[in-house]
């Protein structure tokens, strides 16, 4: 079943990382006479560059689209340095790009500037030093699953989408299919190499690691889960299973299913009244509810509730399960009967068993489509949603005022997501059922009041209790980083009283406060949610 890019991002949603300069200190000097690596080339692009149109309009979301002077493509850490260094002394607003899928103002903001631009930095090796994966940011999610699989038969839990950027995925915290059965993949995040600038506004180059004993351990720790664009730019990420023993490769990181089924599970929307929509959506929150701690049978289980608007025709459950395990085909009839089970209308299954690398690279065709705008908000969900929300959202998707589509998706986590504790990364989300994930796309800048309202309000409505926002509490827990939203800094949108950072951080936040002081001092990295120096 094809899935529209512009439609889908779901599991592999990315946070961009953004970054400005105002009024920082000129360094003395600037590398001027370092010489680049071998092979390196000094791609800069202005606007009368024939490359330029191509590499400013990467962003995923075409409702911002960003205007810099110059963009800077860069393939080293000494590159980086250069770079860094050249802004600060001019005192440039810039921003930073891998992947191109932020979902908000966070990177394609016109005010920037420069664009730094690490996408060309694709290397995966294994290095023998660090006994650990070494994987460059500007890899894609797919480009990095083939090269750990077909390298050594190994992966890095992360997103669905083959396309969206390692860069911003990972600091985000990574997390897609595997992870109810392995983690997010900063729970296998050994090391991290960034580029930082400190008090004397020159660029230096930090190797950190979760090694206790390492000075920068800090710095490692605010780069699992911390968000982008707020303490530097990484231009490499070491993998490396905290548990593994041996110098083996093959055995320092998860080996990943050999066989999947993917399945697509769907209810018409004809002939489905409010009390079937009720049924199914709680069903399939009391299954979650049951089969979500870490040493469940069906962690080797991930799954997606796309929740469409009723012009969509169809709601879809989209199903992976490890087909190795024994019983599995049993185990998956079971799961769909007990989501189904009392619901009026018939789901029409349809089930392929594909190896592994296949679903993951090529699950999705991704063309490009008119639907090139969107809004999209997020949060974690500690239990499912209660009937009174489940009418709330009927009604949204069944108001037939609204012209455009929009999606509520719950991506189910648990499973060993939620056996590490909050404090260990600076992802402190750790006993969650769900990804709740509100998506609308359109085509054209006419619907965007409209649609953009839409989303809000039915956002809103899902989370009413608590000011519009998912305040922490028994039921939520606030909101996914990779999922960003301005709207949790806007007073009209968030009346909880809550802060932004504490919906994404919660008691981390202090924390990166601190690193962000030490290894940012000047503020130069920061964006529309980016950690305020403590």
């Amino acid at each position: 079943m094809p899935i529209s890019r512009r439609r889908f991002l779901g599991s592999a949603a990315a946070s961009g990382a953004g970054a400005t300069l105002i009024g920082v200190p000129s360094p003395a000097a600037a590398h001027v006479g370092d010489a680049l690596p071998a092979g390196h080339p000094d791609a800069i692009v202005g606007r009368g560059d024939p490359r330029y149109s191509f590499l400013v309009n990467r962003g995923f979301n075409n409702r911002y689209v960003g205007s810099p002077d110059t963009i800077r493509l860069v393939y080293s850490a000494k590159q980086v340095e250069r770079a860094l260094d050249e802004a600060v002394r001019q005192q440039l607003p810039f921003t930073v790009r891998a992947g191109g899928h932020c979902l908000d103002a966070l990177v394609d903001d016109p005010r920037f500037r420069l664009l730094l631009d690490v996408s060309e930095m694709k290397d995966v090796t294994f290095d023998t030093k660090m006994n650990a994966f070494a994987v460059e940011p500007g890899l894609t999610l797919g480009e990095m699953y083939r090269a750990l699989y077909l390298g050594w038969g190994v992966t890095v839990p992360a997103g669905i989408c083959p396309d969206v950027g390692v860069g911003g995925h990972i600091l985000g915290g990574g997390y897609g299919a595997l992870s109810r059965r392995f983690g997010l993949s900063v729970d296998y995040l050994h090391a991290v190499e960034v580029v930082t600038v400190g008090k004397n506004g020159r660029a230096r180059t930090i190797v950190a690691t979760r090694d206790a004993g390492d000075p920068h351990r800090d710095l490692w720790w605010a780069h699992t889960g911390g968000g982008g664009g707020n303490f530097g730019i990484v231009t490499k990420y070491w993998f490396r299973d905290p548990a593994a023993t041996g110098r083996e490769p093959s055995r320092l990181l998860p080996r990943p299913p050999d066989r999947l089924y993917f399945t697509w599970a769907t209810w018409p929307w004809e002939g489905m009244t409010e009390a079937d929509f009720v049924r199914l959506v709680s069903n399939h929150g009391a299954w979650h509810a049951a089969n979500s701690g870490p040493d469940s049978p069906y962690t080797g289980l991930h799954s997606a509730l796309h929740l469409n608007t009723e012009k969509e025709q169809a709601i879809f459950l989209e199903i992976r399960m490890d087909a190795t395990v024994p019983d599995a085909s049993r185990m998956l009839d079971d799961y769909i009967a007990a989501v189904g089970a009392g619901v009026g209308v018939q789901a029409q299954v349809s089930t392929s068993e594909e190896p592994w690398l296949d679903n993951t690279l090529f699950a999705y065709d991704f063309p490009e489509s008119e639907y090139d705008r969107g809004k999209s908000k997020g949060s974690h969900l500690r239990r499912p949603l209660n009937e009174e929300q489940i009418r709330g959202v009927y009604r949204a998707l069944t108001d037939p005022a609204y012209p455009n589509w929009c999606m509520v998706y719950l991506a189910a986590s648990g499973g060993r997501v939620n056996a590490v504790a909050p404090d260990a990364t600076a992802v402190p989300q750790r006993d969650s059922l769900f990804k709740l994930w509100v998506s609308g796309t359109w085509a054209g800048a006419d619907q965007d009041v409209v649609s953009i309202d839409y989303v809000r309000r039915l956002y809103r409505g899902i989370h009413a209790a608590t000011g519009g926002m998912p305040v922490p509490n028994e039921a939520q827990d606030g909101c996914y980083i990779n999922y960003p939203d301005v709207d949790t800094r806007d007073p009209a949108w968030n009346t909880s009283g809550v802060p932004w950072h504490a919906l994404y951080y919660k008691n981390s936040y202090r924390r990166l406060q601190q690193v962000k002081a030490k290894y940012d001092p000047l503020n130069v990295f920061r964006h529309a949610l980016s950690i305020e120096p403590a």
